[in-house]
């Protein structure tokens, strides 16, 4: 520290008749050297590094309004998408109530036609056992008529002598005539 101090009261020893030399003592400069450099650093560099915060600070302050307003035109993009989300929301329940009335109203309309469907085939079905039936009972009555008319002839045949057989076609002849004089 002892040097440090003689190199400033040495500073007071230098003659000032023009002779410049160069001081080796490196601790005897360094202090001086470094408070020179500081002081130049201080005095031009507060402008520089004012300028530099100042202009940081701006930069900063913009980043922070371009994000405010990025924010808000954010939440108004949110709320434009949220009322969009709400009609078409809307539009999609109005969409599948619809929907399932268009689904109700075909069941019912295929239930309905299912139930046309099988009265239909009900009465077709009726309508061929009806069928059956009377070509059943006109084939029974073919057959007992058939059978009538076979013990009839039959009866006939035994009991049938000439005279009762020329009675008879006269009587058929008599018949015919009258049914002609009706039709004439």
């Amino acid at each position: 520290m002892k040097n440090v101090t003689d190199s400033f009261v040495s500073l007071g020893h230098w003659p000032s008749a023009g002779s410049f030399g160069v001081n080796t003592d490196i601790l005897a400069t360094n202090p001086i050297n470094l408070s020179v450099v500081i002081g130049v650093l201080i005095f031009f560099g507060k402008r520089v590094l004012s300028d530099l915060l100042d202009n940081r600070k701006q930069r900063i302050l913009n980043t922070i309004q371009n994000s405010e307003e990025l924010g808000v035109r954010a939440i108004e993009e949110l709320e434009k998408a949220r009322v969009h989300l709400r009609k078409v929301e809307m539009k999609a329940d109005q969409y599948r109530v619809n929907e399932y009335s268009k689904i109700e109203e075909e069941k019912w309309n295929l239930i309905h036609l299912s139930y046309k469907t099988l009265e239909q085939q009900e009465n077709d079905k009726n309508e061929t056992i009806h069928f059956h039936q009377q070509r059943v009972i006109n084939q029974v009555r073919e057959r007992v008529f058939k059978k009538a008319l076979q013990r009839a002839l039959a009866t006939l045949k035994r009991s049938l002598n000439k005279e009762l057989h020329l009675r008879i076609i006269n009587e058929n002849i008599k018949l015919l005539l009258a049914m002609k004089e009706t039709t004439d």
